[in-house]
This record gives structure tokens, sequence and C-alpha cells, in this order.
């Protein structure tokens, strides 16, 4: 089981003065620790349910970049971007350049969006949520076509793209795409279909994700898609530092689904204390 830290909140002590260098110390114990990746939320406001508009929330790409700077050896990535957010042949773009000047060690996590105060409250149009499907459809499928050896046109159901240059390509490639959000129908079908790996939501704990897990499974049935290439992830709500048997016995279980990353929030008080705690304590518990 590898981890991850997702840095969610920006709210910390002073932050208004020291809100780099924080991001930017965890990040490094991060990397130097063993931690698999790292990632932001993006959005333009924080999310109401911690604290809102009033408190600080970064560019998500910006981010990365100022991130990808100061490690060496993690993947970093959005957790996740809507698909409102940007321009889908601009993302693909945007996210390539990242991995390049990273070394390969940029991830595409994406999503349909779902934050309308954010988008109402900087003038970004916010579609129906059967339109954003759409589009999220076409970006994926735009972004695999930039990064493979096919550079025309791309005719989609909302996006239309007269070239799909994209030089330099990925370091590897491609980028990995992670598709997050647990919706069976039309979610769990993208994953299957273009992912390269799921995030799941563990407020059900390890039966609900069980479920969803089974849901993919059918999916890739139905496209033809080998249920096993596609990693398997998980937000875990709780501080396994806090929490260190609980988090094992969640954890026994989660691997034995096939989980093979989990995303983990630092605590608001302190995150690099808390990242040093993970790689101390936490971290080598799941290699034994």
């Amino acid at each position: 089981m590898d981890l991850g830290i997702h840095y969610a909140s920006f709210s910390h002590p002073e932050w208004d003065r020291r809100l780099a260098t924080r991001l930017a110390a965890t990040a490094q114990i991060a990397d130097e620790g063993g931690i698999a990746l790292f990632t932001v939320m993006d959005h333009y406001f924080q999310m109401e349910m911690a604290g809102g508009p009033a408190e600080p929330m970064l560019e998500g790409y910006t981010t990365l970049g100022f991130l990808a700077g100061r490690t060496e050896r993690i993947a970093l990535g959005l957790l996740v971007t809507g698909v409102t957010y940007r321009h889908p042949g601009l993302l693909a773009k945007i996210v390539t350049t990242l991995d390049v000047l990273s070394g390969g060690r940029a991830w595409l996590g994406i999503g349909a969006a779902w934050y309308e105060r954010e988008h109402a409250g900087l003038g970004v149009p916010f579609q129906p949520v059967a339109e954003r499907f759409e589009r999220l459809e076409d970006t994926l499928r735009i972004c695999r076509q930039m990064w493979s050896d096919e550079d025309g046109a791309f005719d989609g159901t909302h996006h239309r793209l007269a070239e799909t240059i994209c030089v330099p390509p990925p370091v590897n490639g491609r980028v990995p795409i992670l598709i997050g959000g647990s919706g069976e129908r039309k979610t769990l079908r993208l994953v299957a279909q273009y992912g390269d790996a799921c995030n799941l939501f563990t407020g059900e704990g390890p039966d609900g994700v069980a479920a969803k897990l089974d849901v993919l499974r059918r999916h890739c049935d139905d496209v033809g898609r080998d249920y096993d290439e596609i990693r398997k992830t998980i937000l875990w709500f709780g501080d396994p530092v806090a929490e260190p048997d609980r988090f094992a016995r969640e954890m026994a279980r989660y691997a034995g689904l096939g989980i093979t990353l989990t995303a983990l929030m630092p605590p608001t008080g302190d995150p690099e204390r808390w990242a040093a705690s993970l790689v101390d304590q936490v971290l080598p518990t799941l290699s034994r």
C-alpha cells in the first residue's frame, strides 16, 4: 500500500505569512520520506464545508509547478480538477508541461465538477450535470489523442480542435489519468473506458468501496477492459497518526479489495510535523 498526502486546506496558523514555506516543507518531507503522491485541490474558492471562500485557496496547476521545483521523486496531481475549469486542449498542454518539467511525475486527476458557487463567483460557465459528463468524456478523449501519434483534428460532442499537437510530449508518452468520484452509472463507466486509476471516497467504509469496485468491474466487462489494469485509490477520512490502530485495521481490509494507494489529509494545526510522523510512524507499518 502506497500513501499520498492530499493538502486540502491552506488555513494553517500564520497562513498569511507562511503558506508557501509550510506547503513546500510538507511536500519535501513527503518526497524525502517515501510518500508516493502529493495532491492539492483544484478549486477557485475553498469548499463551504471547509470554511468557504473567505479561506485561502491557491490555483491548482500553479501550485503543482511550484512543488515540482522543490521536490525530486514524488508524483504530483490534483484531486481532482473539474472539467469546467480549463479548455481541454489547454488542460492537456498544462499537464504535459508539468510532466516534462518534473521529469515525468504528473498525474491528471479529473472529474465532472460540482461547486457551482465558485463558477458563479468568477464568471465561469457551469453546465447542467449531463452536459458536464459529456464534456468530461470529450476531455478524456482529447487528452488521449494529444498524447498519441495522432495530431489531427478532434470533433467531439462539445469540443472541436483543428490540431491536437502537443510538443514536447509527456516524458513516458502519456500522463496517467485518475478519474475521481464514485457515480455508478457515469463516473465509473468513464474509469473503465478511459482511466488509469480511480479515486473513491471511504465514507461508507470498506463495504461501500467494495460495492463501488464491483460496479467498476462490471463496467470493465461491458467495455472489454482488464479490470486489473486500473489502479484503485481511496481518500481516507481520518488521521492515521492519531488513530494508528483503526488505520491499520482498515488498510488491511482495503488492501484485500485491491486498493494500492491511500490519500490522507493533514490536520490544520501543523502539517509539517504531521507529515514527519506519517513518514516515521505510519508508512513503515504498511510494509510489514
